[in-house]
């Protein structure tokens, strides 16, 4: 996939910048895909001639909000925000089947690293508490069967990770039998399947849209927001249809 044309400022100034990642992109070198030669933290460096620092990663499908800082201190405070929870963060999904109004969902899960960037990360950690919270925004029928049924149903949903884990959304919903569309580690492959060929949408529909944290230079309070991207409106648009 090719990500070579300039990436999506959503914010920048002297200490931070925020980027809105297409799905696809590797945040950095990873053991993912060791023949990936586009990566999001050397195009950004590339593109703004300036050093960055990571404060945070998203899955490599998920696009969204990416945060960075531009100098060492702003990088620490940051990374203490998301490390103590004082970072609010909002994505968006498609999933399978019809979800509740609202939920929270509590399940301990085991870390999973990356032989890469996880390197100096320990392997005998017990399980770690992660809580996801959604509210289901619309909801749909449509007429084409993955299998079982007839007709498939599907829900977007907007959602508060209170946790941090790795791809902890993704492994929560699929816990929950409400997997991510598009999801081809955590998820299901018959309905992304569907998906593919009655939509012709392929990507993780998963987006890190909302991101708020205090300016680590200001002290203001600051909000960002995210499209969601073409083939995720195109998604909703097709399912409107049937609505």
């Amino acid at each position: 996939m090719n990500h070579s044309s300039a990436l999506q400022i959503l914010f920048s100034d002297d200490h931070v910048v925020a980027i809105n990642k297409p799905s696809g992109l590797l945040v950095h070198r990873s053991r993912i895909d060791v023949h990936a030669r586009e990566f999001a933290v050397q195009q950004l460096r590339d593109q703004i001639g300036k050093q960055v620092y990571l404060v945070h990663r998203i899955d490599r499908p998920t696009s969204g909000i990416l945060l960075f800082a531009l100098n060492p201190d702003c990088a620490r405070e940051l990374s203490n925000q998301f490390a103590d929870r004082s970072i609010n963060k909002s994505y968006r999904a498609i999933v399978r089947g019809h979800t509740p109004d609202h939920d929270r969902w509590e399940q301990a899960l085991l870390e999973k690293h990356d032989r890469i960037s996880d390197r100096n990360a320990a392997d005998n950690k017990l399980p770690q508490p992660a809580i996801t919270e959604y509210k289901t925004l619309q909801r749909w029928e449509i007429p084409f069967s993955a299998g079982k049924y007839t007709s498939s149903r599907y829900s977007e949903v907007s959602i508060q990770p209170l946790t941090g884990r790795k791809h902890q959304i993704r492994r929560h919903f699929n816990h929950m039998s409400h997997p991510i569309i598009g999801d081809t580690t955590h998820g299901d492959s018959r309905h992304n399947k569907l998906f593919r060929e009655q939509l012709g949408v392929s990507r993780l529909l998963l987006v890190a849209k909302e991101l708020e944290f205090v300016h680590p230079s200001t002290g203001q309070t600051i909000k960002l927001e995210a499209s969601v991207g073409t083939e995720f409106e195109s998604a909703v648009q097709q399912l409107n249809r049937f609505a």
